[in-house]
């Protein structure tokens, strides 16, 4: 099941929805969010879902499944989870400031979802800009 297009653009959704992604929606627009993870097996194998490219524009969804924001990614890695270094855990802006912050919140997030994370697991690694605030377009 590919994503959604909107408005020629592959969709990305931050967090789950609710409170989660209000937050996470409001770093990327408050300038501080300019990272974000995904596991490489479940959230683009399982989902038939290519890896972000380096220039790629995606539109950022809100809670009522409206094109809120526009970012475009700068760096994209895969690394191992235990692999993920501080310089990310610090430009996603999730409150981690090292990446063993980041492996202890995200074994939890995913672990809370059913996935098995292990050392080995492989974590896509997007870094972004923000190239286009929408919500005067709403």
């Amino acid at each position: 099941m590919a994503f959604q297009r909107v408005n020629g653009l592959r969709s990305i959704e931050f967090g789950n929805p609710g409170a989660s992604r209000e937050k996470l929606i409001s770093l990327i627009l408050d300038g501080n969010k300019r990272a974000t993870a995904g596991t490489l097996e479940w959230d683009y194998e399982a989902e038939n879902e290519p890896i972000e490219a380096v220039g790629e524009q995606l539109a950022v969804i809100d809670n009522k499944n409206r094109h809120i924001a526009t970012i475009q990614a700068t760096k994209v890695e895969i690394r191992k989870f235990i692999d993920v270094p501080d310089d990310f855990a610090l430009a996603e802006s999730e409150g981690d400031v090292t990446g063993d912050d980041f492996r202890a919140s995200h074994f939890k997030y995913w672990s809370d979802l059913g996935l098995p994370i292990t050392n080995e697991t492989k974590i896509v690694l997007v870094y972004f800009d923000l190239v286009e605030d929408r919500r005067d377009l709403l």
